[in-house]
C-alpha cells in the first residue's frame, strides 16, 4: 500500500513539474515575440481616464490664476510665494515638436486649463549644449511658479529632430508625457520656408525659391538635405524617440484640425494628460479678421496668438508639390502605423 502511494505521489509531482516547465517555456517564447513586434497602438487605447477631479482643486486654481500672473510679471513677494506653497516644477509633459506644426498654439490653448501652467519661452535645454551643461537646476529655474497639483508644460520644437534629446529627456524623467503636433508634411515644409523667408526679407537679404531648395538641381530628386524637407519625415525622427520611450508615452495632435476645430483635439490631450475636462467652447472663439481661434480665459481676459501666425505662403510649382507628396507618402503610412493615428494627407 505504501509503495502504491509513493508511486502515485511521484506521478503527480512529475505532472506538476512538466506543467511548470511548459508554462515557463511559453512565457519565454511569448516575451521574445513581443520584443520583435512593431509598437503599434491605436490612439484611443493610450488615452488615460477622462476624469481625475479629486487630484485637482480646480476651483481654487481658477481663482488663483491672478496670483500666478502677478508672479510671472515679477510683482509677487517671496512671502506670497511661501504662503501659497508655490514651487518651480520640472515639466511632466513637453511639446517636443514639430516646428511650424502649431506648437505655440497648442501650448497657449492648453494653458486655458486651470491645472496647466506653461513656460512662457522656449527653453532649449535639451537641444542646446551650452544650456544642457548648466544642469537640471538651471532648467528648473526657467519653469514658472505653480501649485503642487498643477502640471508644468514647456515646448521646444527643435527637440523632436535633435539626436541627443530623447536620451537626455529619458534621463530626467522616463515616464514623462510627450506631445507631437503635426501638419500635412508638404504644407509644413512650405510654412517652414515662409518663416525663414520673412526673416531674410526683414534684413533685406535675398533667398532662394522654395523649389530650388526642396529639389536637387542635379538629380531632380527631393533634396533630403534641406532641413524643411527633413523635418517633415516624421517617422524617421519618431523612430529615434522610440528607442527610449514606448509609444504609449506619445500623443499625436492634428495641427491642421487645431486650426479649424481646436476643441476636439484639446479634449484628447486632456484625456492623455489625465486631466479633468475643463476646456470648452466658451474658451475658444473664432476671430474672422485673423482667421484663427482666439482664447477666452474669463469675461475680462482674452488673448489671440501673435500676428506672425498665419503667414501667407508663396505660390509653389504644382509639380514640385506633387513630387514632395509622393516622396512623403510611404513615410506617412509608416507614421500612421506606428502611432495608430491616420490623417487624410495626400
Amino acid at each position: 500500500m505504501l509503495f502504491k502511494q509513493q508511486a502515485l505521489l511521484r506521478q503527480k509531482l512529475f505532472l506538476l513539474g512538466s506543467l511548470a516547465i511548459g508554462s515557463l517555456l511559453y512565457l519565454v517564447a511569448r516575451v521574445g515575440s513581443l520584443d520583435r513586434l512593431q509598437p503599434i497602438c491605436p490612439i484611443e487605447s493610450r488615452l488615460g481616464p477622462p476624469h481625475l477631479p479629486e487630484q485637482f482643486p480646480l476651483r481654487t486654481l481658477q481663482y488663483k490664476r491672478g496670483l500666478l500672473h502677478e508672479i510671472r510679471k515679477g510683482n509677487a513677494t517671496k512671502e506670497q510665494i511661501r504662503l501659497h506653497n508655490l514651487v518651480q516644477q520640472l515639466p511632466r509633459a513637453i511639446i517636443i515638436g514639430v516646428r511650424k506644426g502649431g506648437t505655440r498654439a497648442l501650448l497657449e490653448m492648453l494653458n486655458l486649463h486651470p491645472a496647466v501652467v506653461k513656460a512662457s519661452q522656449e527653453i532649449h535645454f535639451f537641444d542646446n549644449e551650452q544650456n544642457y551643461a548648466r544642469g537640471i537646476d538651471w532648467y528648473r529655474e526657467k519653469m514658472p511658479f505653480s501649485f503642487l497639483h498643477q502640471i508644468t508644460i514647456e515646448k521646444s520644437p527643435a527637440y523632436f529632430i535633435t539626436e541627443e534629446v530623447p536620451e537626455r529627456i529619458f534621463k530626467m524623467n522616463s515616464s514623462i508625457k510627450l506631445l507631437i503636433i503635426v501638419r500635412e508634411p508638404t504644407t509644413r515644409a512650405v510654412s517652414d520656408y515662409t518663416q525663414v523667408l520673412e526673416g531674410k526679407e526683414r534684413k533685406n537679404k535675398t533667398y532662394h525659391k522654395f523649389e530650388k531648395l526642396a529639389i536637387d538641381g542635379n538629380t531632380c530628386d527631393v533634396n533630403t538635405k534641406y532641413k524643411a524637407v527633413r523635418t517633415s519625415i516624421y517617422t524617421k525622427h519618431l523612430e529615434r524617440w522610440l528607442k527610449f520611450f514606448p509609444v504609449e508615452h506619445f500623443h499625436i495632435v492634428d495641427g491642421d484640425r487645431l486650426i479649424t476645430d481646436p476643441l476636439p483635439e484639446l479634449q484628447l490631450v486632456e484625456r492623455f494628460l489625465n486631466l479633468p475636462s475643463r476646456i470648452s467652447r466658451y474658451n475658444l472663439y473664432f476671430n474672422a479678421t485673423r482667421g484663427f481661434y482666439c482664447l477666452r480665459f474669463n469675461n475680462v481676459f482674452n488673448k489671440c496668438l501673435a500676428g506672425s501666425k498665419g503667414r501667407i505662403h508663396p505660390e509653389v510649382d504644382p509639380s514640385v508639390v506633387a513630387k514632395l507628396r509622393k516622396f512623403f507618402h510611404p513615410f506617412n503610412q509608416k507614421f500612421y502605423q506606428i502611432t495608430g493615428r491616420t490623417f487624410n494627407w495626400p
